[in-house]
């Protein structure tokens, strides 16, 4: 940079042959005293060193040589000022550079004004005195000047001796900023160090050389196509005007600016860039997270992270965070299906055998078919053997038969992991399109997170475990927006997301018409302060399970969530032998403080459906408490049901059944559990039979009695109060839902009594 040539700025003081009346003796302001006609100064046309000088001989304690032309100053302008000086007679005085500092209005500015002084030692030796004024205190300036002067009055002093005489050769006053170039922009370029950027020479030399130089200052990646051929680090920032090409498993570290703005600058284009920065994330110690700085990534495909960083287990926390990925028009999206027959037995429940075309099914693929639950997947295969490994049992599919595996495709496929631990997406956008699915987990790994993630459009499935890669997973504020929403309820495919192993953390989430929001197979979750609706615009509609459990000992909360035209399902179709074997039964479930909707519903729809696959279970731990249900545009019947589509409860057996303190609106019967009902017994009997099969949730049995309180006085036939108590007999009737009271003697009158359809220990 020389802004004499770059904004033609004259910076040069005129020869001491121009004239000697432009040069000051003071302070080379307007109208201060100049050298012509001085007796101490004369113009010599001749000298054996200089072509031409002014000789001045030095009468004053500090001789001062001030140019009156204005030198101009500008912010980020340095320049140097040289004068060649040689005593010829008489003392030996000092000689330095000084200078006069103007604002635009010629007004002094207090700034250093000379530079460092110089003694002549002998006569006839030309000395070279120097000084550097610029605006920034860097290493090299003499007079720091900061950004007020606009102009300056250059020469020099003498000082010292007087009496001595010197000759000055004429001053020159030149443009060096670029001597502080390289300290100023801060910049380290590739090609100072050999790069060639021709595309087909390896530059990688010339880049760590360009790195090591830098010392905290930025690397300049300048215009070209840089060939590297393995792996590159960079201890410094870089900034790319250039691109990079690298074999795939190379990676590229970029220690000083890890986001997906310099990888895609590198690599010029977002898609490479991402997959570049991801692929560096598994191996980067120093930074533990990727940015995406907020921008959009088109997918024309999955990506395959396994086989993109070369890995197949990572346990260190790894975060993916703040960015958009969308997946574009392409037919890679398109699911794989195969058709195969396959045997299963319940003594290797997780597995099929003897399985035809077995190389075709894709390992992630959804096991369909008769007796087959919800959210089978394939997690492994053996060619050899001919078997196929599946994530959960089947419930009623022994013996051999027709299964369909279907592969979704997902903007991130980490199935190849065989292990993968505390990996994070925070902040991101995956728009699905309606072309592709969202996240395929490992097949095994602890507390995958996914926070503050919009899942929107995802053509079969949000995110799905084909393992145990969802143990202790957390997905939390996030929105998942359906592909279907237009469709009737009944008619969705789409599942938010799914879990095999335990202690799921679903939070504050809010998800829209998809088919179901998950499907749970492992115990220990947490589902808590989450929005899911999944109605339709059709009259009398049919609605679909929001949350289906599929372990009969779930060990679940629901809490404080609003849950919208669909309902909880309570299954246990991944049971291999679903009929009741000295196992947990139903049991271990929570529904606290929900809020129940539906909106223009059949009077057939329930919230609570339990389901068993085979005979046999029963209660085992249920507590409902504290829900609102509420029926909109139409009333419901009920707001529990029992599926017996394959197998009913053994009622007898139930065992801590809470169903109470909640709301009912729209609901025509209401269910409680302990129940406290009011019998009225208007002519004197022996036995009164009380009925409470219309509130028992789940039409159970009446099996406790927990007290019998007369209201007001017992009257026999007689009409004489009389003071007696009865025993109960418990589960009469055809449904064994009444209870008798047997009393010494017919009696008349009123009692408050409180069974339950549950022994409570």
């Amino acid at each position: 940079m020389n802004k004499a040539i770059t904004d033609g700025l004259v910076l040069m003081p005129p020869p001491f042959s121009a004239a000697l009346g432009q040069w000051s003796r003071e302070d080379g302001t307007p109208g201060s005293a100049s050298y012509a006609g001085q007796p101490n100064a004369a113009f010599v046309p001749s000298d054996q060193d200089f072509s031409g000088c002014l000789e001045l001989q030095k009468l004053e304690s500090v001789q001062r040589l001030r140019h009156k032309g204005e030198t101009p100053i500008e912010p980020g302008l340095y320049l140097r000022v040289t004068a060649r000086v040689k005593a010829v007679a008489g003392n030996l005085p000092n000689v330095r550079i000084a200078a006069y500092a103007a604002r635009a209005n010629g007004s002094a500015v207090s700034v250093p004004l000379t530079g460092p002084a110089t003694t002549l030692t002998s006569y006839g030796e030309v000395v070279t005195v120097q000084a550097i004024v610029g605006s920034g205190n860097r290493q090299g300036v003499d007079m720091v000047w900061g950004v007020e002067p606009a102009y300056g009055h250059f020469g020099l002093d003498l000082t010292g001796p007087s009496g001595g005489v010197v000759r000055i050769d004429d001053l020159v006053i030149e443009d060096v900023t670029d001597v502080f170039h390289r300290k100023m922009l801060d910049m380290v370029d590739v090609r100072d160090y050999g790069a060639i950027g021709n595309g087909s020479t390896d530059d990688s030399a010339a880049f760590a050389a360009a790195d090591n130089a830098a010392q905290g200052r930025t690397v300049l990646v300048s215009t070209g196509s840089y060939r590297i051929a393995s792996n590159l680090t960079f201890d410094n920032a870089v900034r790319f005007e250039g691109t990079l090409t690298m074999p795939a498993g190379a990676r590229l570290t970029c220690t000083r600016n890890y986001d997906l703005n310099t990888y895609a600058a590198a690599f010029g284009s977002e898609l490479e860039g991402f997959r570049r920065g991801l692929q560096t994330l598994f191996y980067f110690t120093d930074h533990v997270v990727f940015d995406l700085s907020g921008r959009k990534v088109d997918l024309t495909g999955p990506i395959n992270v396994a086989q993109l960083t070369g890995l197949t287990s990572m346990s260190s926390r790894r975060v993916l965070t703040n960015g958009l990925l969308n997946a574009a028009s392409s037919s890679n999206w398109d699911s794989d299906t195969v058709t195969s027959v396959a045997t299963y037995s319940t003594n290797t429940p997780d597995k099929l055998t003897n399985v035809g075309n077995v190389a075709n099914i894709p390992i992630g693929a959804r096991v369909s078919g008769t007796g087959v639950g919800r959210e089978v997947y394939v997690k492994e295969k053996n060619i050899g053997a001919g078997t196929v490994t599946l994530s959960l049992p089947l419930w009623g599919a022994a013996g051999t038969r027709t299964y369909t595996f279907e592969r979704f495709k997902y903007m991130l496929d980490f199935s190849g992991f065989d292990n993968l631990a505390r990996f994070e997406i925070t902040d991101i956008d995956f728009n699905c399109a309606g072309r592709s699915s969202g996240i395929l987990l490992a097949t095994s790994g602890l507390t995958f997170r996914v926070a503050d993630c919009v899942f929107t459009g995802p053509k079969d499935r949000g995110i799905t475990s084909i393992g145990s890669g969802c143990q202790g997973m957390i997905v939390d504020q996030c929105q998942f927006l359906s592909n279907e929403q237009p469709m009737p309820a009944q008619n969705r495919r789409s599942i938010a997301l799914n879990s095999n192993a335990n202690d799921l953390k679903l939070r504050d989430n809010r998800i829209v018409r998809f088919a179901h929001f998950a499907v749970l197979g492992g115990g220990g979750n947490l589902v808590i302060g989450n929005h899911f609706f999944q109605g339709d615009d059709e009259t009398d509609g049919l609605r679909q399970a929001g949350i289906v459990f599929t372990n009969t000992n779930c060990r679940s909360i629901l809490s404080d969530n609003y849950i919208d035209n669909c309902w909880i399902e309570w299954s246990n179709e991944h049971d291999p032998e679903p009929g009741f074997d000295s196992e947990f039964s139903f049991g271990g479930l929570s529904l606290t403080s929900n809020t129940f909707m539906c909106t223009n519903t059949a009077p057939s729809f329930r919230w609570i459906v339990v389901r068993p696959r085979g005979p046999g279970h029963f209660f085992n731990g249920l507590s409902v408490t504290g829900n609102v249900f509420r029926a909109v545009n139409g009333a419901v019947d009920r707001v529990e049901k029992l599926d017996t589509t394959q197998a009913t409860l053994d009622h007898a057996r139930a065992r801590n059944v809470v169903f109470s303190g909640n709301v009912f609106h729209g609901v025509s019967q209401s269910c409680v559990n302990p129940l406290t009902l009011q019998h009225d017994q208007n002519s004197p009997a022996a036995t009164w039979t009380v009925d409470g099969a219309d509130y028992l949730p789940f039409r159970g049995e009446a099996l406790t009695v927990v007290s019998v309180m007369p209201e007001g006085p017992l009257r026999d036939n007689g009409n004489a109060i009389t003071f007696a108590a009865p025993y109960a007999e418990v589960r009469q009737g055809n449904d064994a839902d009444r209870i008798a009271l047997k009393w010494p003697e017919p009696l008349k009158g009123r009692v408050q009594v409180t069974l339950r359809c549950d022994r409570p220990t």
